[in-house]
């Protein structure tokens, strides 16, 4: 390969690991032929899993520890484990510029202060943002924050609309990014004085890399009007867990409703297209991979829960995020 992008993996965290992690890499292997992989982790029980998936030798290499970060670690006790897990050496492989992106299912919290520990920030960036993808009835929303900052100011904010449309402009780079503040109104006097601050510094400057759109409500979320939904990490947090909670609640009483009676099922056969791509829709899966950003290298974090169709698709943002020049996009339009 030519000028490979380089992924570094964090092979052990998370649900069934390394197993659904190796089994991402050869989903998304097949179809991006320009990605190596740098895979960390007990080579004992990775190698084993990559022969019988057949993964080329040229697309991988494995870099072996027997240590790792436990899930119910704390972010300090992670960090304190030492230099040699496997999250702290995928991690530090971004600082050594051995890799252009990482990705890790483990421990969030470890993530987080590990990532900072050995990453700069972005300049003039004063708080990372949690951001992730959302579906919606046109395409998918990035949405930020979603737990990192529970307290934000509305230079923060504003932070967030640029570096949220930046990664909205790599993963999706012919569409417009339209911004809107997560508010309890869509009129400009609701909110509180943080959002109207950062209403007026986004009204008022314009920035070329996207259309700044005022306020938009919790159920207009997933409308599609807007594409960038910024908010504070304790409001974001919420509006994602409740989503979650939402869609989660629908598919399985729709299910249950479908496969309880006879009806159902026919039913159920009769509109198979139909509820095939509704289930996709809200499929979690298909738009797995939160990214944590200001810091100079793209960390994403795949959900913990996730299966390999899951990981193989954080291992697809890791990707575009490098194409998309995620990092030099910001640098270009933050102040």
């Amino acid at each position: 390969m030519n000028n490979p992008i380089i992924i570094a993996v964090d092979a052990m965290g998370g649900d069934n690991s390394p197993k659904k992690v190796i089994e991402g890499i050869s989903l998304h292997s097949k179809l991006s032929k320009d990605v190596y992989y740098k895979i960390f982790g007990n080579e004992d029980l990775i190698q084993p899993i990559i022969n019988k998936y057949k993964l080329s030798r040229d697309r991988f290499k494995l870099i072996h520890t027997d240590k790792v970060v436990e899930g119910e670690d704390t972010a300090l006790s992670a960090a304190k484990r030492g230099k040699d897990t496997s999250l702290w050496l995928a991690v530090e492989s971004l600082k050594k510029n051995e890799a252009q992106a990482m990705v890790s299912a483990g421990n969030t919290g470890a993530l987080f202060l590990i990532s900072k520990l050995n990453l700069k920030m972005i300049e003039n960036i004063d708080k990372p943002a949690l951001s992730a993808l959302w579906p919606s009835k046109k395409n998918m929303n990035v949405v930020l924050d979603l737990g990192a900052n529970i307290e934000c100011s509305s230079k923060n904010l504003v932070d967030f609309s640029i570096m949220g449309s930046a990664l909205f402009k790599a993963l999706y780079p012919n569409d417009l990014a339209k911004v809107a503040l997560l508010n309890i109104g869509s009129e400009e006097l609701k909110g509180n004085a943080m959002i109207k601050d950062t209403f007026q510094l986004l009204n008022d400057k314009k920035n070329s890399l996207f259309e700044f759109n005022g306020y938009i409500e919790g159920n207009n979320i997933m409308e599609g009007h807007v594409n960038v939904i910024v908010a504070d990490g304790f409001t974001g947090n919420i509006a994602l867990k409740t989503a979650e909670g939402t869609s989660n609640f629908i598919t399985t009483e729709l299910k249950k409703a479908l496969s309880s009676s006879l009806i159902g099922k026919i039913s159920s056969i009769l509109n198979y297209s139909n509820l095939k791509k509704f289930k996709n829709k809200l499929d979690p899966r298909l738009y797995n991979g939160a990214i944590l950003l200001g810091l100079d290298k793209p960390v994403i974090k795949s959900h913990g829960a996730t299966d390999s169709i899951g990981f193989a698709n954080s291992l697809k943002v890791c990707e575009k995020t490098i194409k998309g020049k995620l990092i030099d996009q910001i640098k270009k339009n933050i102040n």
